[in-house]
This record gives C-alpha cells, sequence and structure tokens, in this order.
C-alpha cells in the first residue's frame, strides 16, 4: 500500500488533510441525499439552509453565512434559481444588490430534508465523530478511518 504523504506530513499540511475530509463528507453526504431522493448538490443545502434560517439575503450577505467566496455562491445561486428553489429580486434600498430567497419550491425542499436527510446526515456524521481523543492530527486520522470503514449512507441505515 502506498503511504498517505499528506497524513505522514502531520501539521505541515494540515489545510490539504481538511479538504480532503471536507471532500469525502460531502461525497458521502451526497450519497445520503440521494438515497433519500435529493437530486441538488449537497454543497447547495448550506446555501438553502441560510436561506431558511434567515429569510432573504444579499449575494455578499449569504457568502458570509456560509463562509464561501461570493463566485462560489453566485454560481451555485445559478443552478439553484435554474431548479426553481430561490428567487432573487433588486433591494429596494440599493438596485445595486440583488436579495435571494428560497421560492416556495425551495421551502417544501427545507420542510422535507428537515425531515428526512438532514436528522440522518448530522446524526451519522456525530457517530463518525464519537469518541475522538487526542490532538487535532489523531482526531483527524480517527475521522478519516472511521469514514473509510462505514461510510455516512451506511450509517444513517444504522441510527
Amino acid at each position: 500500500m502506498i503511504e498517505d504523504v499528506v497524513r505522514e506530513l502531520g501539521h505541515l499540511s494540515l489545510g490539504t488533510r481538511l479538504k480532503r475530509i471536507g471532500e469525502t463528507l460531502q461525497a458521502q453526504t451526497q450519497a445520503v441525499l440521494a438515497e433519500h431522493g435529493f437530486e441538488q448538490p449537497a454543497a447547495h443545502f448550506p446555501l438553502i439552509a441560510a436561506l431558511d434560517r434567515l429569510g432573504p439575503l444579499s449575494v455578499g450577505d449569504l457568502s458570509q453565512a456560509v463562509g464561501v467566496s461570493q463566485p462560489v455562491v453566485t454560481r451555485s445561486l445559478r443552478g439553484l434559481e435554474d431548479d426553481g428553489l430561490v428567487q432573487s429580486a433588486t433591494s429596494n434600498e440599493d438596485r445595486r444588490v440583488r436579495r435571494v430567497g428560497l421560492s416556495r419550491k425551495g421551502r417544501d425542499l427545507v420542510q422535507l430534508a428537515q425531515v428526512e436527510a438532514w436528522p440522518a446526515i448530522a446524526a451519522a456524521v456525530a457517530q463518525a465523530c464519537a469518541g475522538l481523543t487526542g490532538d487535532l492530527l489523531a482526531q483527524l486520522a480517527a475521522l478519516e478511518e472511521a469514514l473509510a470503514e462505514r461510510p455516512l449512507l451506511l450509517r444513517t441505515k444504522e441510527v
């Protein structure tokens, strides 16, 4: 078996390792969403959840709420608009600002996700993280191993 260089480099490659774990979690979350009948990309759900919690937001505020760049938010919003999940309008206060909110279809999706998929995903991730001990690198190693041994989709069937 080939050495996992990123893991072996420890703190030197922490950013790469965190990104890798994030990509693993996102891919496994996508599998759980698909199992529950959701076709939307997992990456869109934080935007949808933010709009559900906070109401209509400008692209800049939405970017800040989910912690990703405005170009990423703008690209994601195009897909959400194409799917009819969000709608946007120019702000009355500042015509240069576009405010985005959930459409009726988007609100229905959130209600369904809150019942069907989100609790299962949250429980599966919590299960994968349960019992993590030691320093950060040891915890990351344990999380990577837990996700490799039993992906989130399998864990959702156990909970």
